[in-house]
């Protein structure tokens, strides 16, 4: 079975999480996902860092594990500054080789932000600076801009973003190898821009809450030590980095433009000839990842990037499941039968990526097992999503709609 990564979470230390993410908790459904590897995420925050001290045990350098599931040190950082006559908003992920390491991280950031504030502190640092000055404490940090095309806080997002990776990290760009897309974009979007042809690609979740985790994810041949995901990420290895799993990238809450105010989502081209205005209050809308994206992009959209780790999208199980029952997906309902697939068949990532298309159809409810087929062949409706709005899925395309059967187990 593969090796399945999720390196970029939060603790309930960041803002807007829930209060369940601590290591117990994560533990218990990274084993219900089937993730063998997670980043622990905000270990800038002294509270949370000290709960990973005392938890977590050692493998080797780089790598933790508490109740059979390994960690890797991370945190993601918040970059507000002033550049190029704009304000700068950027978040990137640290990682980082052990917990010495990162007492002396938080030391050196402690200069330029609250680290108490939050699990995911601002930082009045250029980028190029905070790699400059970290990499001189220990060259195996290493930095990856997160969800890079978000329009509010990202390397190359519409409202604080650069327009080149060199722009942003200047001279300290080549030791820069990895660049996380985001839920609002896929790796085949990327591969359209050529000045990202040098970087892998990684997925993660950003997840907030436990059942979060893995919705984004890499996934690796076999276990990996620190140093190795280094080599990894340098090299875009795909024998060992296997594909990323995704998001169909209209599903992510900034794909395209839009008002959230006035309910108004735009594709890009509209976007153009409304020279970017709402049609309902004509203020400015807010310049999605799509759009972006083509603006910067130099390649057409059915480019395919052949020394690139692969991918494939996915939807949750659970919305599949709401899916077929036409209710919310945090229903009790809902929650049931995805309780009872887990029981029964591993991990939901067995369920989504490993199980064929026979054990599906025969051992699976027949509608969830059509739904989950479909989205392996992309044979999805999504209306997209914009302005912090996730789009909606429906896992079967219109007039597809068959006749529902009694979908329970019990």
């Amino acid at each position: 079975m593969p090796f399945i990564a999720d390196f970029h979470i939060h603790s309930k230390y960041s803002r807007a999480t829930s209060k369940d993410m601590d290591l117990a908790n994560l533990a218990k459904w990274a084993k219900i996902k089937g993730i063998s590897m997670l980043g622990t995420g905000d270990f800038t925050h002294p509270v949370w860092l000290s709960e990973l001290k005392s938890k977590l045990e050692k493998v080797e350098r780089g790598v933790y594990i508490y109740d059979g599931v390994y960690f890797m040190l991370t945190a993601e950082v918040s970059n507000i500054y002033f550049k190029a006559g704009r304000t700068r908003k950027v978040h990137n992920i640290i990682f980082a080789p052990d917990l010495e390491t990162v007492d002396e991280i938080n030391s050196s950031l402690t200069e330029y932000g609250n680290l108490s504030s939050d699990g995911r502190p601002i930082l009045s640092l250029e980028c190029d600076k905070m790699v400059k000055a970290l990499t001189r404490i220990d060259p195996e940090i290493f930095f990856v801009p997160a969800h890079a095309w978000t329009p509010h806080f990202s390397i190359f997002g519409s409202n604080s973003g650069f327009d080149s990776p060199e722009e942003c990290f200047e001279d300290e760009t080549p030791k820069i190898f990895s660049i996380e897309t985001g839920l609002s974009s896929d790796p085949k979007m990327n591969w359209r821009w050529s000045k990202l042809d040098r970087f892998t690609l990684i997925s993660n979740s950003d997840s907030h809450s436990p059942s979060k985790i893995g919705r984004e994810a890499c996934v690796f041949a076999d276990k990996f030590g620190y140093s190795e995901l280094i080599d990894i990420l340098k090299n875009k290895d795909k024998k060992r980095f296997l594909y990323t799993v995704e998001f169909f990238p209209e599903e992510g809450k900034y794909h395209w433009d839009g008002h959230r105010g006035c309910r108004t989502a735009l594709s890009p081209g509209e976007a153009k000839r409304l020279n970017n205005t709402c049609p309902v209050c004509g203020k400015k809308v807010t310049i999605g990842v799509m759009h972006r994206l083509e603006d910067l992009a130099d390649r057409p959209e059915d480019f395919i990037d052949g020394s690139s780790p692969s991918f494939k999208s996915a939807v949750p199980l659970v919305e599949i499941i709401a899916g077929v029952f036409k209710v919310g997906a945090d229903s009790v309902k809902v929650e049931r039968e995805y309780f009872n697939l887990i029981k029964n068949f591993g991990t939901e990532f067995n369920i989504l990526l490993y199980m064929d298309e026979t054990e599906l159809k025969k051992n699976l409810p027949e509608r969830i097992a059509a739904g989950i087929i479909n989205i392996r062949n992309g044979g999805v409706d999504i209306k997209p999503g914009y302005d912090g709005e996730y789009g909606k899925v429906n896992v079967f395309k219109k007039g597809d709609e068959k006749k529902e059967k009694q979908l329970s187990f019990l």
